[in-house]
């Protein structure tokens, strides 16, 4: 998808800092080093820019010099490590890629659907809450059966993987923090305490000025990457 071009210095970043999707984004952008301008927004006040890049307006939504569109954040994430990949995030193989894409593809499918249910659960009076967490941890099972034996999702070095899924184990965990605490899966919380206590998610999440149409968000994340190393 794409839109006229705007004369933009550098791609332009839409995005709300606690949205689970634009935090993988961001994580991604800021592993690269890529500079991006972000646009911090509230999603009850999306600009008129936005939904004319975006019309579904949700985030993140990506502005390319040339008027290219990328709204969907598992795109985003992949534009940029496939631009800069500094920390060797992506795949090295193709079996290993279809393995990561199958575990991304179930975070953002059924479990997303138990997540927003159990954290919703009000809205979807079908069920109790704990029958929708009970859906959900058949995939913090699946996490931790995968984190005994490896530091991290697929091995001993992060990958885009991790990336990818743990803002919504965070939102998981958040749903009822003293469950979770207490959820026989220590290795998942080992894991999420790993990503939630970096220096580059503290960065990721800094509270930042809300963008207004007309002025120019601030450089992400290359003006301030000495902060997070």
């Amino acid at each position: 998808m794409s839109i006229s071009p705007l004369n933009l210095k550098m791609p332009v970043l839409y995005s709300f800092r606690r949205c689970p999707y634009a935090m993988r984004a961001r994580m991604a952008i800021h592993s690269s080093s890529l500079a991006v301008e972000l646009r911090d927004i509230l999603l009850k006040d999306k600009p008129v820019s936005m939904l004319d890049a975006s019309p579904k307006g949700t985030v993140p939504v990506l502005v390319l010099e040339d008027g290219t569109v990328i709204d969907e954040s598992i795109d985003i994430l992949f534009w940029a490590l496939k631009a800069s990949d500094p920390d060797h995030l992506l795949a090295k193989t193709v079996p290993l890629r279809s393995e990561m894409e199958d575990l991304i593809a179930e975070n953002d499918g059924p479990f997303k659907s138990a997540l927003d249910k159990y954290k919703y659960h009000v809205r979807f009076p079908e069920h109790s809450r704990e029958d929708y967490r009970a859906q959900g941890e058949e995939f913090l099972q699946k996490l931790e059966n995968r984190l005994v034996t490896n530091k991290f999702l697929f091995g001993d070095q992060p990958t885009a993987a991790d990336f990818a899924i743990f803002p919504f184990i965070r939102q998981f965990a958040n749903s009822d923090r003293d469950w979770f605490d207490r959820a026989p899966y220590p290795k998942l919380q080992q894991w999420l305490e790993y990503w939630i206590s970096s220096a580059a998610f503290k960065h990721i999440m800094k509270k930042r000025p809300l963008w207004s149409s007309g002025k120019t968000g601030p450089i992400f994340p290359k003006l301030e990457r000495s902060e997070t190393t």
